[in-house]
């Protein structure tokens, strides 16, 4: 659990400015039929404008707490349960039986990450706030925790926890078992050795698969985290299925995948990074490779 902890940091802190941008792009033209398309690269000129350099880490402290409970609980536990059933039965596990076992990991896992992942949401959405000459809403990580727990409820940190654990099943059932399986046949058939070339296009490929099928439901659950439900805010969406609803009625069904560029190019260096680091801490600690 260390390991992973301190590998999914190193792997956090390289790719969360594209986090950022994915959250831009998924709230822009949030319920208007009529906006400026926007671009990964003119978000990152506003932010560097408005934000300065560092406004491209906004958000990042959240982002690491959510790594201590999310990811560690995920990879370990998808870990521990297929080498469950490796030890029952003679032969390996079939490609839909390690996307079960990570689905059901990555949605455990969430459900104890959701708080800190709306957190950090939020501050992602300030910088968007500052763009428009509003004053952020929250300081920080501690300040911004204080804030919701006291305008909003400590129930309000379970918000779009729905539409979390749905995102955090499809990108696990496809990132888990889709690393896990193409690095298996990857080294079977002989492509490469269990090195950094197959770790890369492991990653590659379960990358795409992961964004693919998750990048919708990761779309319902940051505008569902993002809105308040203060007094003086309209509540948007009663729940992830109007939330779905009214996003396709209104924007189409395109939108269902905003920030899909973004979320693969975050998704995959992310995963090369946290791979290699992984099995490298991994092979330093005596662990076996995973």
């Amino acid at each position: 659990m260390a390991v992973t902890s301190v590998a999914a940091m190193v792997a956090e802190t390289t790719t969360f400015p594209i986090d950022l941008l994915k959250t831009r792009l998924q709230l822009h033209g949030e319920s208007v039929r009529s906006v400026r398309p926007a671009s990964s690269f003119r978000i990152a000129l506003d932010i560097a404008r408005n934000d300065g350099l560092f406004g491209m880490y906004r958000g990042l402290s959240p982002a690491v707490f959510v790594l201590m409970f999310y990811t560690r609980t995920r990879i370990v536990g998808y870990e521990h349960i297929r080498n469950k059933f490796l030890r029952s039965s003679d032969r390996s596990l079939p490609l839909y039986g390690k996307a079960v076992i990570g689905g059901i990991s990555g949605a455990i896992a969430q459900v104890i990450a959701s708080p800190a992942d709306l957190i950090k949401v939020r501050m992602q959405a300030d910088g968007l706030i500052s763009s428009q000459g509003l004053q952020p809403r929250y300081a920080g990580l501690f300040d911004a925790l204080n804030r919701i727990i006291h305008a909003e409820g400590i129930l309000c940190l379970l918000k779009g926890v729905s539409a979390n654990v749905q995102r955090a099943f499809l990108v696990n059932m496809g990132e888990l078992a889709c690393y896990d399986h193409a690095k298996r046949f990857i080294i079977k058939n002989q492509i490469c050795d269990d090195d950094i070339y197959a770790h890369t296009l492991s990653s590659i490929m379960s990358g795409l698969l992961a964004t693919t099928l998750s990048c919708p439901a990761d779309v319902v659950k940051t505008r569902m985290m993002n809105q308040s439900a203060s007094v003086e805010d309209k509540i948007k969406y009663r729940n992830s299925y109007d939330c779905l609803v009214k996003t396709v009625k209104v924007e189409g069904l395109r939108a269902l995948w905003k920030g899909f560029l973004p979320t693969w190019a975050r998704l995959g260096p992310w995963q090369f990074v946290f791979w290699v680091s992984y099995e490298k801490f991994r092979q330093i600690s005596g662990l076996q490779s995973f």
